[in-house]
């Protein structure tokens, strides 16, 4: 019974792109973009109890890459969309946010190939790219003082062709993979999740695209002192 718990919150991830895509398209972007916050939190959990329950399985890492492609890739796609469609530009250039499902595609298709992402990450993960999509409706809605900026025709596309290419980049980034939680050797997660906390606390909604700056930053710290 407990192989299949990993699966089930798997589930979890995939059914919430599903109903954050349905919230989209009945014009409801901020609840789409909660969806996105309640799948990452799914996709946090199957992945850590898999490895407390010592149940993974090449099905279980198939399945949680399709999930992913419905939460982190279709959805902020859907949602950058409908920005792009609120800013009332040309009528064909709204299909250009779906080069972050193409690109999430490709970036989840690599990662399951790709050795070299155990235990970090080759590229922005698409859970960090939907995260910073997903925070600029929340952010037109509690901070109406930031609109201007959040809905500007130029921030949306740079962000859409910047997040696609990001995920694809060569950068080695530090993942939240746990194998034990002493100190030693997790240095760079807990500075990353203390910094994201304080930064929740300070900024709250508005820290989301700051979040995946500091994972950044840590990324390129830590790697500059362990190449050292």
């Amino acid at each position: 019974m407990k192989r299949h718990i990993p699966n089930a919150i798997t589930c979890g991830n995939l059914i919430s792109g599903c109903i954050g895509i349905t919230f989209c398209f009945e014009g409801n972007l901020v609840m789409g973009a909660f969806m996105i916050l309640v799948g990452a939190g799914f996709d946090f959990f199957d992945g850590f109890a898999a490895r407390m329950l010592k149940v993974s399985s090449p099905v279980g890492k198939e399945l949680d890459s399709l999930a992913d492609m419905v939460t982190f890739g279709v959805l902020p796609s859907v949602i950058m969309y409908h920005l792009l469609m609120y800013v009332d530009v040309h009528q064909y250039l709204p299909y250009l946010a779906f080069l972050l499902a193409a690109f999430s595609a490709i970036r989840l298709a690599n990662f399951n190939v790709d050795e070299r992402q155990s235990d970090g990450f080759i590229g922005v993960p698409t859970p960090a790219t939907a995260i910073i999509i997903g925070s600029l409706p929340l952010i037109m809605q509690w901070y109406p003082q930031y609109d201007a900026y959040v809905s500007n025709i130029y921030v949306l596309v740079g962000l859409t062709l910047l997040l696609s290419y990001l995920m694809n980049a060569e950068i080695p980034l530090v993942s939240l993979k746990f194998k034990n939680f002493g100190w030693t050797g997790n240095e760079a997660r807990y500075i990353l999740i203390i910094s994201s906390m304080i930064l929740l606390a300070i900024f709250r909604v508005a820290a989301l695209p700051l979040i995946v700056l500091m994972q950044i930053l840590v990324s390129v710290v830590f790697r500059t002192k362990s190449t050292k």
